[in-house]
């Protein structure tokens, strides 16, 4: 793979043949989310010359006996049409949104019985390169599944948070390392972000004496970075007694990264289930962008 330096910017630019993104899907659940998800997808088309698939799903209407004991046609009817109509809705956002780009795309409407475009869209997800997802919104019932979408889709998912700017390449990257499976995945598989970064952090939280010998301390993964053309570097935290995600979380404010790099759902359901995890927390509240694989 070769590339060119930008000497304005300080940024490598790949080669437009070398672009590793050409298929994106983005997670249309809803009219809130839909704006940013799309800028998002958008941004990062236009950057890659990509291809944008934009995936919905309606829930099948549930059929309800009525007060003689049989099914209440017409309610099942009335949600049908609300169902096309929303369905319909956000097409035409979607298509608004995409049409002044010049960019291929398309549109896949699904009816399924969980009504959610996350968990509907595993088939479209494991023929794309990247996904696109709106961060999860407390004060909303309309919120996809994005942390079983990471669970299961095999593919890296890129969670556009509530507010700040919409960003095709990122000049901050922190990568949360914990040395498992799912953070080298990660690692790797968000190498094209971070090969343009101005700088990447390795940031580990509470390594042990001999964590470097064991691939837990960071110095292994920031050399391999390295040989990538990174700009990688090293820092480490003690908790003391805090959470590992509260450290995540105030490094990133600390740092000013505009993009976190995490290996999702690292540990056991257990554990997660007992103590949360930073994968939920960065689903939840992540205050930038976050990319996420497992």
């Amino acid at each position: 793979m070769s590339a060119v330096d930008d000497v304005g910017n300080g940024r490598r630019v790949q080669e437009e043949g070398s672009m590793p993104f050409k298929t994106i899907v983005a997670i249309v659940q809803s009219e809130q989310d839909a704006e940013r998800v799309l800028d998002g997808a958008i941004a990062l088309a236009s950057r890659f010359k990509a291809h944008v698939i934009g995936v919905h799903a309606e829930a099948l209407p549930m059929p309800y006996t009525s007060a003689t004991g049989f099914p209440d046609t017409e309610f099942m009817q009335v949600s049908a049409d609300l169902n096309k109509e929303r369905s319909a809705k956000l097409r035409t956002v979607f298509q608004k949104k995409l049409q002044p780009s010049g960019l291929s795309f398309e549109w896949r409407a699904e009816e399924t019985f969980s009504g959610d475009s996350a968990l509907s869209s595993l088939a479209s997800v494991r023929t794309a390169d990247i996904v696109v997802a709106a961060q999860r919104d407390a004060d909303s019932d309309t919120n996809a599944d994005i942390g079983s979408l990471v669970y299961d889709a095999g593919r890296p998912v890129l969670v556009v948070p509530h507010s700040g700017p919409i960003a095709a390449s990122f000049r901050h990257v922190m990568l949360a390392w914990n040395g498992s499976r799912e953070a080298a995945r990660a690692a790797f598989d968000a190498l094209p972000f971070m090969i343009e970064a101005e700088k990447v952090e390795v940031f580990v939280v509470d390594p042990g004496e001999d964590s470097d010998e064991e691939g837990l301390g960071g110095a292994g993964i920031a050399a391999a970075l390295t040989r990538h053309g990174v700009k990688a570097s090293v820092a480490t935290r003690q908790a003391k007694g805090g959470t590992v995600e509260d450290a995540v979380q105030n490094r990133l404010v600390e740092t000013g990264a505009d993009l976190i790099v995490i290996g999702a759902y690292s540990h056991s359901w257990m554990h997660r289930l007992l103590y949360g995890g930073v994968t939920r927390t960065v689903l939840r509240s992540s205050p930038v962008t976050a990319f996420l694989s497992r």
